[in-house]
Formats: structure tokens, C-alpha cells, sequence
């Protein structure tokens, strides 16, 4: 597969904010702020990269607001799917495609939940949900009632994941509090707290501590494109939350994947996986649920990954301003280490509310880097709160390798400068260069699309892997390779982020060695088989399928 190397720039600037007249994406969210300020205005959009049409080269989900119980517009509001030109550009295809529901959309979890080789779409919503099935024509068909997933109130971020390890994906759907009264609040229960020298009786967005939480929801895939709500008899729903943001991964190597929720205003929950029969909520005694102090935080985004390299999965979890965000060394003991000051996170995000982020190798030197898109969740906060502001940066930590993650945004191009309400964000290749490209959601604003300009010119493999007894999105396996001697290993997540779903192919970085000495597949449960590969072509896409090898 050939990249396109004239969309990559020879300038030093790492990152390029892509113009609309080269993209030709046109969409722009519509966040359905109103005088009353109720809070899922100021939640959304979600985005998502993913391959639609199997042509090879990622599309971009946008999720829009539309009809709700407090939101009426004048016109049908639809999310946007955008098909990858394949030069740069992308085409508007949401109505061909089918894509036609009216919900107040939140985010998306995309996955082939029924095992045909094409992508099927799942978007939050207040109110309701839709699930769409892959037709595999280019179109797609709302599955939703026929399905059984019923999520009730208002969903928020959800994950593909086999929590049962029968290869087919099940689905985990965040609830975030109940906000059935369409409350709105004043200065007192707002976020920032009290506003000097602005009256008390100004309606703002409501903090969430205002309101009852809810449990999230787990279905089961039972085939036939049907599913089952298991959320009572695997211990899910026996855990009241604010959910935002979750991630599917492996915290102690049993093989089961575990869920990492972020809780906005109450504890974060850790769901230990136990044999695909139950989940033990163990975020307490994890180290994972509270910040340092012993105090509930306002979790966002989330994402998990190995970022001191000690073959154990590391937690990442975004808050609001004052709160400092957090990323968690793994003890190897179902415990974790709050390592945000050793780290060099800390400082840096003290001020800032955080959403979208993801941990990805943008310069494929093997190590995993990690990017942040950040906004206050309250507009009137720069009248509130000394420092904070409404729009903020986005920021990019370059993992320096040794346990330590530096703050390189300043060197990362121009719009690291600028400031934005930014929520959702995906990372995917959408020019097939092998180097990770970013897009971020801006609530009530036109979506930034950011090209990686790899500039550093490392070399990469990148691998699309197809499970055949193991789930086919091959969630969970366990990727190892060796570069120059050197051997890594990443565990192929679920979720992540907010809101959002990224490309599920996954990039090797081999830094500047010449040859990868070998890469091995270690499919997840009930598989469990390994597949090793030597003499791999470099800077390339490669198909592997479980037993099979490479396409």
C-alpha cells in the first residue's frame, strides 16, 4: 500500500492543522447550548477513525446533537461519516451510508460485532442509543431494538471488548448521572464555584456532584446479532457512577480484559475481569479510585498502556482543573502508583480540564508518547477561577524513555499555540504514511484535523490483525517485536479516550534500526496461540491473520 509522502510537509512542525479547503470536511458540531445551560451541551462530540467501506484507508466519524427533550432544532441535526478520498480529501456520505438517527449524540464505539469483516457503529446519546449494522455495501442498517441493547439515560463513552473470552465482542456502555430533572444551576452548584462580581442568579452548567449517579451496562453477544444485559449478574450494575470515559485492557496479565471508568465527581471504578464469570470493583484498594488526597476527582478521558516499558499496563486518567490529571504505574499486584509529578505530568495540566487523549507513538521510536485535548467544561469559567480559562491548549508528552514524559507542545506546531473547547479525540493513520494522525472533536466548533508530519523518518511495521478463533478485532492481544535486539510489547486495547474510537490497526516503531528481528502475535483467549514472523517489509501495512500469516 503506497503512502501519499505529498501530503507529508518537509517543514520542522510536527503536527499540521489540515484547512477545510483541503480536507473538505464542511461539518461542524452543533452543541445546542441554551439559556439554561443544561449539562449535556457542553459534553460532546465524539469522533471516530475507522475503515467503513474496507477500501484500506481510514474515514472520520462525526457525532452531532440533534433531537432531545431539551433541544429542538429547526432542521434534522445527523453525525457525519466522511470517506477518505484516498488524495487528502474526504466526501460527506452520512446520508448515503445511512446514517440517519436523531439522537443528541455523545460518542462512538465502533467494532464487528458479528464477525463479517466489516465495521458497525454504536453512538451515545442522551436519551437513547442506535446501533448500526455494517451492511458491507457501503451502507448501514439501525439494528437497535432488534439487538436487545437498551441503554437507558444518558450514555457516554462505550468499548467493544469479549469480557468472556468466547470470540465474539460484547459491549460496556457508560451511564453518566441522572439528569432526568433537566436541572440547571446558578454560581453555588456550578462548575468553578462562586463568580465574583457577577450575580448569583446567572444560569451556568452544573456541577455534577448535583446529580444521583448512575451503574453503566454491560451486553452480552450471544450471537445472531443479539445480546444480553449482564449487568446485574456480573456485578456491573452493583456500582453506582458518573461515567465518562472507559478503557479495555489487561492490568494483570490473567488473559481477561479489565475495565478502567472514569467517574466525574465520585470514585473511578476498576473492574478486575474474574474468568469472564464476574467483575470485582477493586478501584479503592487498586490505589485508582481517589486522587492522592483521598478525594473524588472529576475523571474524563482515559486510556491504558505500558509507558515504562516493564511489560505491565499503566493507567491514564484526565480531570478538571486543580485536580492535576494522573498516570498509574502498574505494581504488578492488582495495585498502582500515582506517578503524575515523577513523571512530569502533573505541573503541566494543573489548570487544565481534560478529555480526549490517547497514548500513541507519534514519532515511532518505540516508546509510547502521549497527546491530550483539553477545555473547561464551564463557559463562564474565565469569570470564575484566576488562571482557568474556557478554551485551553492541547498538549503532547514525548516519552523520553526513562519513566519520564516532557512536555514538547511548544515545538509541536501552531496549533499547540492556540486554544480551543476541545472533547473527543481519535488517533488513526488517514494517509497510510505508518505515522499516527489526530482528530479532535470542538464542542460547538468546526473539528481539527492534525497530519503527523514524521519529520523524524523512523521506520515502522504496521499490522492489521484479523482473529479467527480468538475475537476478531483481536482485542487483548499481546504484540512483541525486536528491533537492533531490543524487544517491546504493547496489549491491543479497547476504548480509550473519550468519547471516541481510533483506528485499530497498530504501528510498530523501530526507531532508526534498519530490519525488525522478529514479531510475535499472542491471540487472546480461547485461542491463546502464537504466531512469530521474521524478515518483515518495512514501512508497510500487513494483514495477519491468527494461523493463517500474512495476506
Amino acid at each position: 500500500m503506497l503512502a501519499l509522502t505529498a501530503l507529508v510537509p518537509s517543514n520542522s512542525m510536527t503536527f499540521r492543522e489540515v484547512p477545510t479547503a483541503e480536507s473538505k470536511i464542511l461539518w461542524v458540531h452543533e452543541n445546542g447550548r441554551s439559556d439554561k445551560r443544561y449539562l449535556p451541551e457542553t459534553i460532546g462530540p465524539g469522533v471516530a477513525i475507522f475503515d467503513y467501506d474496507n477500501d484500506g484507508w481510514m474515514d472520520i466519524l462525526f457525532v452531532n446533537s440533534g433531537e432531545s427533550v431539551f433541544f429542538h432544532p429547526a432542521t434534522v441535526l445527523l453525525s457525519a461519516l466522511y470517506r477518505n478520498n484516498q488524495d487528502g480529501s474526504f466526501t460527506d456520505v452520512t446520508k448515503k451510508a445511512g446514517l440517519l438517527a436523531n439522537l443528541f449524540g455523545m460518542g462512538a464505539a465502533i467494532g464487528d460485532y458479528d464477525g463479517d469483516g466489516f465495521q458497525d457503529v454504536y453512538l451515545t446519546g442522551y436519551g437513547k442509543s442506535v446501533l448500526y449494522r455494517n451492511s458491507s455495501d457501503g451502507t448501514f442498517r439501525e439494528v437497535t431494538a432488534a439487538s436487545g441493547i437498551d441503554a437507558p439515560g444518558w450514555s457516554t463513552s462505550a468499548v467493544w471488548f469479549d469480557y468472556n473470552n468466547d470470540a465474539r465482542l460484547d459491549l460496556f456502555v457508560c451511564q453518566f448521572a441522572d439528569h432526568s430533572s433537566l436541572k440547571s444551576c446558578g454560581a453555588t452548584n456550578s462548575y468553578g464555584g462562586n463568580i465574583e462580581g457577577v450575580r448569583e442568579t446567572e444560569t451556568s452548567y452544573c456541577f455534577p456532584a448535583v446529580f444521583p449517579p448512575m451503574a453503566s451496562h454491560l451486553y452480552r453477544n450471544d450471537g445472531n446479532g443479539r445480546f444480553s444485559d449482564v449487568s446485574k449478574e456480573t456485578g456491573i450494575l452493583g456500582s453506582l457512577g458518573k461515567a465518562f470515559g472507559v478503557v479495555a485492557t489487561d492490568i494483570n496479565r490473567d488473559g481477561y480484559l479489565d475495565l478502567f471508568q472514569a467517574s466525574d465527581t465520585v470514585a473511578n471504578f476498576l473492574f478486575a475481569n474474574r474468568e469472564g464469570k464476574a467483575f470485582e470493583e477493586i478501584g479503592l484498594a487498586a490505589g485508582v479510585g481517589y486522587s492522592e488526597h483521598g478525594l473524588p476527582r472529576s475523571g474524563m478521558g482515559v486510556d491504558a498502556s505500558d509507558f515504562d516499558e516493564d511489560g505491565r499496563q499503566d493507567l491514564f486518567v484526565a480531570n478538571v482543573d486543580q485536580e492535576t490529571f494522573s498516570i498509574y504505574h502498574n505494581n504488578g499486584d492488582e495495585t498502582f502508583t500515582d506517578f503524575s509529578k515523577e513523571s512530569g505530568i502533573a505541573d503541566p495540566t494543573r489548570l487544565l480540564s481534560g478529555w480526549g487523549l490517547r497514548f500513541f507513538d507519534y514519532d515511532n521510536d518505540g516508546s509510547v508518547d502521549l497527546i491530550l485535548a483539553n477545555g473547561h467544561p464551564n463557559d463562564h469559567v474565565d469569570k470564575r477561577t484566576q488562571g482557568v480559562t474556557y478554551k485551553e491548549p492541547l498538549l503532547l508528552f514525548h516519552n523520553e524513555g526513562n519513566g519520564k514524559m516532557v512536555d514538547v507542545s511548544k515545538t509541536a506546531g501552531s496549533v499547540f499555540q492556540n486554544r480551543y473547547a476541545a472533547r473527543g479525540l481519535a488517533v488513526g493513520d488517514l494517509n497510510n504514511d505508518g505515522y499516527p494522525d489526530v482528530v479532535v472533536g470542538i464542542n460547538g466548533g468546526a473539528p481539527l484535523v492534525l497530519y503527523n508530519n514524521a519529520t523524524i523518518r523512523n521506520n515502522w511495521v504496521g499490522l492489521r490483525l484479523v482473529g479467527t478463533r480468538a475475537n476478531a478485532a483481536a482485542t487483548g492481544a499481546l504484540i512483541k517485536w525486536s528491533a537492533d535486539g531490543q524487544v517491546r510489547s504493547r496489549v491491543k486495547t479497547g476504548g480509550g479516550s473519550f468519547l471516541s474510537s481510533h483506528d485499530p490497526r497498530e504501528i510498530l516503531g523501530l526507531g532508526k534500526a534498519g530490519e525488525v528481528d522478529w514479531v510475535e502475535i499472542r491471540w487472546p483467549k480461547p485461542s491463546e496461540r502464537v504466531d512469530r514472523f521474521t524478515g518483515l517489509a518495512l514501512n508497510k501495512y500487513l494483514t495477519i491473520v491468527e494461523g493463517k500469516g500474512i495476506e
